[in-house]
């Protein structure tokens, strides 16, 4: 049976998916960006697909960082933490059994302490990558204060499945939630897929900042989120050629996935309304 046919969605009763903001910024030079989670409700309890900057973050910024706190401006708001937004909704954040996570970069990976009895599910390499520190570029973006609080590891490290020509490692099955992996940004970086009723949802992480850069018709990036990019990306060229895939998935399944990424406002604004 083809794998590929098996991950079409099926008609059955939909999931809920918040689409949280967990922690905006404001970089210099740039345009404003959000940081964009999905809590999903399935009917087991609570997934948490990245979690942004978590309380500890906002009580002592100095965790983050001159560096970031410089370039990036987050705003530190502890309404804006994924734990609270839990709570906004009507959830116990003790009921998220999952996190899901594009990467460890420390504006994806710091409400992890918030979140200390979950599951939390990442590729090898950006396992390996985050607990190594090896380059300068790592020792600047993985903050390993975030997860000295000791996490249950889930770390995959075989691809399992095909989802729609990509390699990808199964989370859980009913609802299918996926890592993509998309090396690039970093040397683990993955976008995390999501099955809905009659669609797709595809998380891409950091695999691109800003939408103009999957258009189908004119691909554009602002400068000064094209060089951020460049500058933080593990494999610069690689990056690219991951983009290049995301276009052609976006060309090949218009309706039936939708892509977006951590970062993109003008995505975010879309997709919350819509759902």
């Amino acid at each position: 049976m083809s794998v590929r046919t098996a991950l079409v969605p099926q008609r059955r009763s939909s999931l809920t998916v918040h689409h949280l903001d967990c922690a905006p910024m404001r970089p210099l030079g740039g345009i404003p960006l959000v940081s964009h989670c999905l809590l999903i409700a399935t009917g087991s309890g609570l997934v948490l697909v990245d979690t942004g900057l978590g309380a500890a973050e906002v009580s002592d910024p100095r965790r983050l960082g001159g560096l970031f706190r410089h370039t990036m401006r987050p705003e530190l708001d502890l309404s804006r933490t994924a734990a609270h937004q839990v709570r906004a909704l009507g959830y116990d954040p003790y009921d998220v059994q999952d996190i899901v996570l594009t990467h460890l970069d420390l504006d994806h990976a710091g409400g992890l302490a918030d979140f200390p009895h979950a599951r939390v599910h990442v590729m090898a390499d950006e396992y390996r990558s985050a607990m190594r520190r090896d380059t300068r570029l790592e020792a600047n973006r993985y903050l390993p204060s975030q997860w000295a609080h000791g996490v249950d590891w889930v770390v995959h490290d075989t691809a399992d499945s095909d989802w729609f020509g990509f390699q990808a490692s199964r989370v859980m099955r009913a609802p299918d939630i996926l890592l993509v992996p998309l090396p690039g940004r970093t040397r683990g970086h993955c976008a995390v897929a999501v099955q809905q009723q009659n669609h797709w949802l595809l998380h891409a992480g950091d695999a691109y900042f800003f939408h103009g850069e999957i258009d189908l018709r004119r691909p554009r990036c602002p400068r000064p989120l094209a060089l951020h990019q460049r500058m933080g990306a593990d494999d610069h060229r690689l990056r690219l050629d991951q983009l290049e895939r995301l276009i052609a998935l976006r060309r090949a399944y218009p309706r039936l996935i939708r892509i977006f990424s951590s970062h993109d406002a003008q995505e975010f604004d879309l997709l919350s309304d819509r759902m």
